[in-house]
């Protein structure tokens, strides 16, 4: 094979924490042991019929060529008016609204509209460890800012971003939901992140993943920073997705909001690595959005009743504590008690328990002595997953019980 160097910049990358699982699990089932996986965020529930149906008429009717590559006009307009239904914020469809294959891209798109070599992101720790890849490949840097838990939740603000201040932050990102930990951020939250995002000698843009945005309990409602005020719309750029909301995930489309010049930028970072979601994905798209919200809704209190579900099977386990998720997909496990590193039990559990979960410190060292517990999927396979979970964690509470 000739000796051809690879790029230096690839070198910092790695599989994110799931694909890293994947491997080892798959590696497990071609051994012929059974494992349940309590792992993805990947909703199974169908996507609602009437999407998809919107998607086979767009097909049968030809809507099969290049999409506009900025978005499909219709789309960028459902977008729009979702945006202003939801949220209150107005968006020109035209200027400030870009449609991406998916979040991914989106957020990908953004920090190569906004970072310079050898600036850096502040991210909070623990995160979605995703983001980790392109802030590298973009020859920048990661600031985590430590957060601290209160009241059983997970939380950041302007104290922690100034003790991690330094001079080659540029951009905060940030996700609401927060995923692995489901915080929803409040407003005043919110406002306290743009407040310092805007204040001193620093003008920093905020990113806001919004992908988990309709997956919020307990009567809570998700609130976007751009909402906060005319100044932080100016400096929020929303990223979001149909993946969850509508159970699209393999469909791979969604959208960007922002200050036209951001967006105009990143729209030129985006033509150079797609063409954008298939026509016909786009009209099923703009038809999730302007349908009633009715499946919406059901998915909630059906994920909703799963995370109640999932808190209520592991407690009373000696050392191990759930964090109830205010939103998203996911329970945070508290297994410090246990005694064991992170990794090192989700290890266990897998391969002597035969279930599949995330060690927290794949999200950062702030999630060290966590487990992160999808409830994406439900029934049997939620039951066996937490049959085996509990037992699993059963047995290592009894061995670090201190002999008699």
């Amino acid at each position: 094979m000739p000796d051809i160097s690879i790029a230096e910049r690839v070198s910092g990358l790695r599989p994110t924490a799931v694909n890293r699982v994947l491997q080892a699990m798959r590696a497990l089932e071609a051994e012929g042991r059974s494992l349940v996986s309590l792992m993805r965020g990947q909703p199974d529930t169908p996507t609602p019929p009437h999407i998809v149906e919107a998607a086979v008429r767009a097909l049968r009717d030809g809507r099969t060529g290049y999409p506009d590559n900025r978005g499909e006009p219709a789309l960028r307009r459902a977008v729009a008016d979702k945006l202003r239904r939801e949220q209150g914020l107005s968006y020109d469809p035209d200027r400030e609204i870009l449609i991406t294959d998916g979040a991914t891209l989106g957020i990908y798109a953004a920090l190569g509209a906004l970072l310079k070599d050898h600036d850096s992101v502040m991210l909070p720790d623990p995160i979605y460890d995703a983001y980790a890849g392109p802030i590298a490949l973009w020859q920048a840097e990661v600031t985590p800012v430590p957060a601290t838990v209160r009241d059983g939740r997970f939380v950041f603000g302007a104290r922690e971003l100034k003790d991690r201040r330094n001079t080659r932050a540029s951009v905060i990102l940030l996700n609401t939901p927060w995923n692995p930990v489901g915080t929803v951020f409040t407003r005043d939250e919110l406002a306290e992140i743009v407040e310092y995002a805007g204040s001193g000698h620093h003008d920093h843009p905020v990113i806001s993943d919004e992908i988990y945005e309709t997956l919020v309990y307990d009567g809570r409602r998700h609130v976007s920073p751009a909402v906060v005020s005319a100044e932080a719309r100016e400096r929020t750029i929303v990223v979001n997705s149909l993946s969850k909301t509508y159970a699209m995930t393999g469909w791979r489309v969604g959208y960007c909001a922002g200050p036209e010049p951001i967006i105009r930028a990143m729209f030129l970072v985006l033509q150079q690595s797609s063409r954008g979601p298939a026509t016909f994905v786009q009209d099923a798209a703009a038809c999730a959005l302007n349908s009633d919200q009715e499946c919406v809704r059901g998915m909630t209190a059906e994920y909703q009743a799963r995370r109640d579900r999932v808190v209520e099977r592991l407690r009373g386990i000696p050392g191990v504590e759930p964090m109830v998720p205010e939103g998203g997909l996911f329970v945070m496990l508290d297994v410090r008690g246990l005694g064991k590193p992170s990794e090192d039990v989700s290890r266990y559990l897998m391969r002597d328990a035969g279930v599949v979960v995330i060690h927290g410190s794949a999200y950062g060292p702030g999630g060290e002595g966590t487990l992160r517990v999808s409830f994406a999927a439900g029934g049997e396979t939620l039951d066996r997953g937490l049959d085996r979970l509990r037992q699993g964690l059963l047995s290592l509470a009894e061995a670090a019980r201190p002999p008699r």
